[in-house]
């Protein structure tokens, strides 16, 4: 496994969801959900947005206590934490106290309090303390929380874009066989 300081494709992956954001963004704002990727026509999903931390902190437990979630990965047991985070930069998850910290409004926007980002960061809590932070591994357990949730065209998308730009998938060592 990669040391955890070693996150060779953080960049790749930051912008391959600024892109699948942006298609999310694109069809809430014009209404109209069908994309076209790589010749075949999906209808995104409904990507749910968030009002504050207590909902986020709803959220969280609520995908964390689903079965197939606890089946899959050991740590979906562990409780996170979400709090505000002062500035509006960038979401993070701090391992040590298992505590996703999420900016709120900034101006108009909360391009944070959005379940794409909220799964981003929970597929860090997921993962083994020791992997890179945004390595195959990470990427595998992200679009599988994707599919899952908010739905398996979402994840196409997210899979697509992220090989588009060059992100690399492996398996995930923290997942049960199966």
């Amino acid at each position: 496994m990669a040391p955890r300081d070693r996150d060779a494709q953080r960049a790749k992956v930051y912008d391959a969801e600024q892109l699948v954001r942006g298609a999310f963004d694109r069809a809430e704002e014009f209404g109209h959900r069908t994309v076209e990727v790589y010749g075949s026509h999906l209808t995104l999903p409904v990507e749910r947005r968030f009002a504050a931390v207590e909902s986020v902190q709803s959220y969280v437990d609520r995908v964390l206590a689903l079965n197939w979630v606890r089946a899959q990965w050991e740590r979906a047991a562990v409780p996170v934490r979400v709090r505000a985070r002062a500035g509006a930069s960038a979401a993070h998850y701090e391992p040590v106290d298992a505590v996703l910290a999420v900016p709120l409004h900034t101006g108009s926007t909360a391009w944070a309090l959005r379940e794409l980002v909220i799964l981003h960061e929970l597929a860090h809590h997921l993962g083994a303390a020791d992997e890179a932070a945004h390595g195959p591994q990470f990427c595998t357990r992200y679009t599988e929380l994707v599919d899952g949730v908010i739905g398996p065209e979402a994840a196409l998308l997210i899979r697509a874009t992220f090989a588009g730009c060059g992100v690399r998938f492996g398996r995930d060592p923290m997942a049960e066989p199966g």
